[in-house]
């Protein structure tokens, strides 16, 4: 679905970048791939923005008057959060729909109906769906913007956009990084996003995985047609000592229609203080979020666990699409 807006005159919608100003304004937010480097710089540049505010601030009143319509179809709590949080630094007010199986949807309303009606009362819908494609779906009914906060294994596009943001704080640099993504590549729509985003830096992709859990098949073929380097392996150890940024995922219990082969996966890999001894002395941990084993609690000191960070930081990228959308940034 093309990236479009709308001009504040005559509702047309637009493409993305045709506006000089405000070009994010009246956007869905939907896939990594309708984001640019152009665009990725003017993201992060206003997330730095608004972390300095909170810093000095702590909220502000950019969008007072305006409501936001957190929409969510699965369970959240990061997420969900963070929306919140977002927009109520800034002066906005949320509407949060947390347990949609309470609501109308469970009389056998449909997506686009619940969306519409949302949009009613708010200025700006950030959905989460157990099924992928639906945030782009619910889109097409939609006159106000609308935020993908994960659909199904498809795609987490502001998760992707806080991760990279979280990788150029801690780094300083996005070009040519070899990252190690391990654990749950299958299910993991985290990993998918941020994949596709680290195509437009350059960047080395090594897949650290159980067979039943590797990055899907279609995936690495387009990333191998961007001409992306990618290498799979079984065992962290062959790619620990080069890596830059080990990006670990939670396997993900609810994606399984068969316990035993969730018993079989679930703690395939565990990083502890020994294994961090292998990895480079400035290189980034990073982790979504919520773990369960996969990081031992002991590792949290380490000066490169940066996942508790990396929550902030998202604070401060949906700040900034908030802005942008609603044409305040």
């Amino acid at each position: 679905m093309p990236r479009t807006n709308r001009t504040e005159k005559s509702g047309v919608r637009l493409p993305l970048g045709e506006r000089g100003d405000g070009r994010f304004y009246g956007a869905h937010i939907l896939a990594v791939s309708q984001f640019t480097r152009t665009d990725l710089t003017y993201i992060f540049a206003v997330a730095q923005e608004m972390r300095t505010m909170v810093e000095r601030l702590g909220a502000i009143d950019l969008l007072r008057g305006k409501i936001l319509a957190n929409l969510f179809y699965e369970p959240s709590t990061r997420t969900s959060s963070s929306f919140t949080a977002a927009m109520e630094r800034l002066g906005g007010s949320v509407i949060p729909i947390n347990e949609v199986r309470y609501s109308s949807v469970s009389k056998g309303e449909s997506l686009p109906d619940t969306v519409r009606t949302l949009e009613c009362y708010s200025d700006v819908i950030v959905l989460r769906h157990p099924e992928t494609g639906a945030a782009a779906r619910a889109a097409e009914f939609l006159r106000k913007p609308l935020i993908n906060a994960g659909d199904g294994t498809g795609e987490h596009p502001t998760q992707a956009l806080l991760d990279l943001f979280t990788i150029q704080e801690e780094l300083g640099n996005l070009d040519g990084l070899t990252v190690t993504m391990l654990g749950d590549l299958r299910y993991g729509r985290t990993v998918h996003s941020l994949a596709r985003l680290l195509r437009l830096y350059g960047a080395r992709l090594n897949y650290v995985s159980p067979e039943i859990l590797r990055m899907p098949r279609a995936l690495i073929d387009e990333l191998d047609q961007a001409g992306v380097e990618q290498h799979e392996y079984a065992e962290l150890d062959d790619a620990l000592p080069t890596t830059d940024v080990l990006y670990v995922t939670r396997v993900q219990k609810e994606r399984f229609e068969a316990p035993a082969e969730y018993d079989l996966v679930k703690d395939a890999y565990i990083i502890t203080p020994e294994t961090l001894a292998q990895a480079k002395p400035d290189m980034v941990l990073m982790h979504p979020l919520p773990r369960v084993n996969e990081i031992a609690l002991a590792v949290d000191n380490d000066p490169r666990a940066a996942y508790f960070r990396q929550m902030e930081y998202g604070l401060y990228v949906r700040m900034a699409l908030l802005a942008m959308v609603l044409g305040k940034a």
